[in-house]
């Protein structure tokens, strides 16, 4: 049962997204347009925070968080992810990106010597019914981190409770290339982008068909990007920028006749 109980709030969304599967248009060589990639994004310095945990077996799990990423296991990001306090989360632009846990300070409940890495896929929200001090874990201007109980073990004895933490930014790494899960209808098109390595979170978006130029995509939220256009029996191309400034094109990845509901697999940052 989760020590975090009621205090937690998840942000739940309802996503067009549906269940597919990724089309095989691998490319893993990494193409990007700024020829090296910043690190100031990156960080050696080890910050404080605290940690607490909630049940695998919460059905808020099912929805994927607040990032949009569906079924977490599916996707590929598993039990290794982490739902951020407010202060933290950047109203969702920090989806997807990488941080390095460490348990600190109280050596009755820390497992010496490890650390865990995590993907930001969700979002703990205020409870202003509790100060920051008294409960309210996740109200600014704490720096909290909720992880599947599966990865708080890993570093930790569950008994710990609300636990001091250090945490870093790191870089993403990821298996294959990035993907894009292509949702909508008619003229609208909303594409999930998950599995980001580098900087892992996405500072914007362009698509282009072959019978357009580049065109820029809204975030609608979480890493759900859209526009409205007409790009139907086209093939299609994404050029993605991570929070860094780094640009990865992944050139016709959805074949001419793609569809609504299928997910397809570019090229990648470095990692």
């Amino acid at each position: 049962m989760s020590l975090v109980g009621r205090k937690l709030h998840f942000l739940v969304q309802v996503t067009l997204l549906s269940v597919s599967t990724v089309s095989s248009h691998y490319s893993f060589s990494p193409s990007s347009s700024n020829s090296t990639q910043s690190s100031s994004t990156f960080s050696s310095e080890w910050r404080s925070a605290r940690a607490t945990y909630y049940a695998a077996a919460d059905p808020r799990d099912a929805v994927g968080g607040a990032c949009g990423y569906g079924d977490l296991v599916k996707s590929g990001y598993g039990l290794a992810t982490v739902g951020l306090s407010e202060v933290l989360f950047e109203r969702g632009q920090i989806c997807g990106a990488c941080f390095e846990l460490r348990c600190v300070e109280d050596l009755r409940w820390c497992i010496p010597g490890t650390s865990i890495i995590l993907t930001a896929t969700n979002f703990c929200a205020p409870n202003y019914g509790f100060t920051a001090e008294g409960g309210g874990h996740c109200n600014p201007p704490n720096r909290h981190f909720v992880l599947p109980i599966e990865a708080f073990e890993k570093i930790a004895i569950w008994k710990a409770g609300n636990m001091p933490v250090q945490y870093r930014r790191i870089k993403c790494r990821k298996e294959g290339g990035i993907r894009f899960t292509v949702s909508g209808s008619s003229i609208f098109i909303s594409v999930l982008i998950s599995n980001v390595a580098g900087a892992g979170d996405i500072a914007a978006v362009k698509v282009k068909g072959s019978r357009t130029g580049w065109l820029p995509m809204g975030q609608n939220w979480g890493q759900n990007w859209h526009i409205n256009a007409d790009l139907k029996n086209q093939p299609l191309s994404f050029e993605v920028t991570s929070s860094n400034g780094v640009t990865v094109t992944s050139y016709n990845v959805a074949p001419k006749n793609w569809n609504y509901g299928q997910t397809f697999e570019g090229k990648q940052f470095d990692s």
